[in-house]
C-alpha cells in the first residue's frame, strides 16, 4: 500500500466505514498524512494570522480528519482481530495511547478473521485492495511486514 492509496481509501472509499480491516501500512501512512496536514495548517495559520490563527487552522484540520482517523484506527484493531471498542483506551491518560500504539505496531492476524478476509493473502480474494483498482506498491515485499 502506498501513501497515496492509503489517503484515498481513508478519505473517500472508507471515510466513515469501520467495516473491514486496515493493514499496518494503510494505518501508518494515514497517520503520516495527519501529521503533514497539521504541520501545513500550523504554518499557513501562523503565516496569515499569527499564533492564534495557527491554533484555529490546526483545530479545523483536526476536525476535518477526525472521523477518518477514528475509522482507520477501528479497522486497524479489526486487523488484529480486536473489536473497535478497544479504542476507548485512548481515554486512559498516557498509558491508554501507549497500549494502542503497541497494538497498532503488532503484525496482522493471519488468514481471515471475524472482521473480513486477510488483506495480505491473495488466496482470500482480497489482494491488498486490488479489487478496489488501487496500484500495488513498488517496494518489494519481504514476508508479511506491510
Amino acid at each position: 500500500m502506498t501513501f497515496k492509496d492509503s489517503v484515498r481509501i481513508c478519505l473517500t472509499e472508507k471515510y466513515a466505514s469501520p467495516h473491514g480491516r486496515a493493514t499496518r501500512s494503510e494505518y501508518w501512512w494515514f497517520i503520516l498524512f495527519n501529521i503533514v496536514l497539521c504541520l501545513a495548517a500550523f504554518i499557513v495559520g501562523a503565516a496569515l494570522f499569527g499564533d492564534g490563527g495557527a491554533a484555529i487552522f490546526i483545530g479545523l484540520a483536526g476536525l476535518g480528519i477526525l472521523i477518518p482517523s477514528i475509522m482507520v484506527s477501528i479497522r486497524r484493531l479489526h486487523d488484529r482481530n480486536m473489536r473497535g471498542w478497544w479504542l476507548l483506551l485512548t481515554f486512559i491518560p498516557n498509558i491508554g495511547q501507549l497500549i494502542l500504539t503497541v497494538i497498532y505496531i503488532l503484525p496482522s492476524t493471519e488468514g481471515p478473521n471475524r472482521f473480513g478476509p486477510d488483506p495480505h493473502n491473495p488466496a482470500t480474494g482480497f489482494d491488498n485492495h486490488s479489487d478496489l483498482g488501487l496500484s500495488q506498491s513498488s517496494i518489494p515485499r519481504v514476508g508479511r511486514d506491510d
